[in-house]
């Protein structure tokens, strides 16, 4: 029956088929279409089951026919990482929704894997309360962010979204529901600045008990399939404002978040934006000008090149009372100088990453005191400065390389910088590529935690069945 579902076009597909729809219903289980791919491989049929139950239903369908399953909430990030080795069932998780609603004055809530981020933090606003999550994915889905453990500007203070986790409900390889953790009892401490995610983690879990909910951040399906989560709320902060300062180099950028850092002024983020800078027409002015024999440090005087237009920029966000959050914007003010600016709304590109489709996208993760150097050796090994964003204030940044690069030249780029941070406990991920880079790269680099990740594997899906391919080490 395994080698006659390999292909649609067969009668075991049309029996496979037909009880995926008696498990989903007729209209939720199809013939995949071109569409429905993870990271250009296609999958063969796509199942939306109705709940907990029907999602089991499935699995031990695809145990029985030997079949793979790759789980898909909002499609945001199903780019990210690694091909799988195949996708026979894609398990669409858009009917395992719903914020079940707690006691306005509970600390926790529990959420359905397959909720957009965007509706559970507009059910929880009507009783004045938050996810402290903002994952820049529009449209992503609570279980696709904790899948790739995906954090926004609030991990500064927060840690992420892995780090809310009270308690999961999820399915093993086999079907089979399992519940951990308890209302109140947090699973993760605060991540630290070098990331989170199953990989990061590995060095103090174990696979049984709670532990297993650290292993589904960030594993991209390949452990088990999230049904819901209960995830910490707080309170929606009563004031807000980000603090702005133009900065023109990294140097500089470092220097300003360890004087924002030693103020403690408890920021609830901070962010860092460095563009590809846009060089001004300048125009030519003799020396013997009377403005510049005024002026000795001019570039006609000089030879250097003036300051140019500002970069980028440094936005610090705090949050609280609305006096309290007065009384620290002005100690801020003062402290970042003449050129800062407070405004009551994020800058234009908070909250977004730096790459666009088709671009490499790289995540390099590195103690604060050296995101300086990690940003000038990746500069230095592009030959150009490349677009950087992120959280300064812990040193986990994006950056975008063009997608045309060719292959060759991104893996040199990648084995630079990575030659850097690793004498700086750092690392660089490749998020996302095009698929030619994809197949022809180191995405993660060394993992020292890559046996242990081999025995979650074994312990969790011996099988491989679970997005195969799509963790490290082609698990």
């Amino acid at each position: 029956m395994a080698a006659a579902a390999r292909s649609t076009d067969r009668p075991g597909a049309l029996e496979i088929t037909r009880k995926l729809a008696e498990i989903c219903g007729p209209p939720f289980a199809r013939f995949a279409g071109p569409a429905d791919e993870v990271a250009g491989r296609t999958a063969r049929w796509v199942a939306v089951p109705g709940g907990p139950h029907a999602a089991a239903e499935v699995l031990r369908l695809a145990a029985a026919h030997d079949l793979t399953v790759v789980p898909r909430g909002a499609g945001t990030k199903i780019d990210w990482g690694a091909a799988p080795a195949q996708v026979d069932i894609m398990l669409d998780t858009g009917r395992l929704a719903g914020v079940w609603h707690e006691p306005q004055a509970s600390a926790v809530a529990e959420i359905g894997a397959g909720t957009p981020l965007r509706a559970v933090q507009a059910t929880l606003e009507r009783t004045g309360r938050r996810l402290p999550v903002d994952a820049p994915s529009p449209g992503a889905t609570l279980g696709g962010v904790l899948a790739a453990d995906e954090s926004g500007p609030l991990r500064h203070r927060h840690g992420s979204p892995c780090a809310q986790l009270v308690g999961v409900r999820y399915l093993d390889a086999d079907g089979e529901l399992v519940s951990v953790g308890e209302p109140g009892t947090a699973l993760l401490g605060r991540a630290g600045p070098a990331g989170g995610g199953a990989a990061a983690l590995f060095g103090a879990a174990e696979v049984p008990g709670l532990d297993v909910a650290r292993l589904l951040c960030g594993s991209q399906g390949g452990l088990g399939v999230l049904v819901s989560a209960t995830m910490r709320v707080q309170a929606v902060p009563a004031g807000r404002v980000w603090v702005s300062r133009p900065v023109w180099t990294p140097l500089e950028v470092h220097d300003l978040v360890r004087a924002v850092l030693a103020a403690r002024l408890d920021p609830a983020a901070v962010e860092l934006d460095l563009p590809v800078p846009v060089p001004l027409p300048r125009r030519r002015i003799p020396a013997s000008h009377p403005s510049v024999a005024n002026r000795p440090d001019h570039p006609a005087v000089t030879g250097r090149p003036g300051r140019p237009a500002a970069a980028g920029s440094l936005v610090v966000l705090l949050e609280g009372g609305p006096a309290d959050v007065a009384e620290r914007a002005d100690r801020l003010t003062a402290l970042l100088g003449t050129e800062a600016v407070v405004n009551h709304a994020a800058p234009e590109w908070w909250g977004r990453y730096p790459f666009a489709p088709g671009d490499t996208a790289l995540r390099i993760e590195v103690p604060i005191n050296d995101l300086h150097a990690a940003v000038y050796a990746l500069r230095d090994a592009a030959g150009t400065p490349v677009p950087v964003r992120g959280s300064a204030g812990i040193g986990a940044v994006h950056a975008a390389l063009p997608g045309s690069l060719p292959r060759d030249r991104v893996a040199s780029i990648l084995a630079a910088v990575r030659g850097v941070l690793m004498a700086r406990q750092g690392r660089c991920v490749v998020v996302s590529a095009p698929a030619p880079v994809r197949r022809a790269v180191d995405l993660w680099g060394e993992l020292p935690t890559l046996p242990r990740l081999r025995t979650a594997k074994a312990h969790l899906d011996p099988h491989h069945r679970l997005s195969p391919g799509r963790l490290p080490g082609g698990l």
